[in-house]
């Protein structure tokens, strides 16, 4: 019998070390490639409800998910980062980091940020395979995203109580070419999560196939 080989035969992130295990291999037997699925736009317009109940359809389906929201990783992975333009980069490069390593096992990655700069999506973006970045712009109208805001956020942003919030006194930088806008301000919840539902679920199967 021919023993294993050591050398690494899969597609592999950058500077990756040989593995026994490739991410080609572990996408075979799950049927279904890794994948990035990052949301982005402003507080208030829904990327975290649409991520939490898209994370649930691709489970019910027998995917393999993980689900990283922005308040989560704040509360441990970067809870040293404040609000400033840099703490903010730096925090999407750890998310951007840590949704990368999850997709490497073939795991669909859905990230949930306001990642207001467009440099630091892109960023992400080109520190990963070709077609393993969906991104999605979660759109909607500043108004509706205040209304929305049971936090009182964005009142607090309007009297100068909360500095660098994006939106009232700092700015976000949309995508010019997402793989897909979502307009949440017009489409229910259940309609948003269909039709990424079906793009992820169509990408994956391309690229395992």
């Amino acid at each position: 019998m021919t023993p294993p080989s050591d050398k690494n035969t899969g597609t592999e992130p950058p500077g990756s070390a040989a593995r026994k295990i490739t991410t080609a291999m572990r996408e075979s037997r799950q049927g279904h490639a890794g994948l990035v699925v990052w949301l982005t736009g402003l507080s208030g317009a829904g990327k975290t409800t649409i991520a939490t109940e898209l994370e649930r359809r691709l489970f019910e389906r027998g995917l393999h998910t993980c689900l990283l929201d922005g308040d989560a990783l704040r509360g441990g992975l970067c809870r040293d980062l404040g609000f400033g333009a840099e703490d903010r980069r730096e925090n999407i490069r750890r998310a951007g980091a840590v949704a990368g390593l999850f997709a490497d096992t073939g795991c669909i990655v859905i990230c949930a940020f306001i990642s207001p700069f467009r440099e630091d999506r892109d960023r992400i973006r080109q520190s990963l395979p070709p077609d393993r970045f969906v991104e999605v712009f979660v759109n909607a109208d500043l108004e509706v995203c205040e209304r929305r805001d049971v936090k009182g956020l964005y009142a607090k942003a309007r009297s100068g109580l909360l500095k660098d919030f994006t939106g009232i006194s700092a700015p976000y930088e949309p995508p010019f070419k997402p793989e897909m806008e979502i307009r949440s301000d017009q489409l229910s919840v259940v309609d948003s999560v269909t039709a990424l539902f079906d793009y992820v679920t169509a990408h994956c199967r391309k690229r395992s196939s």
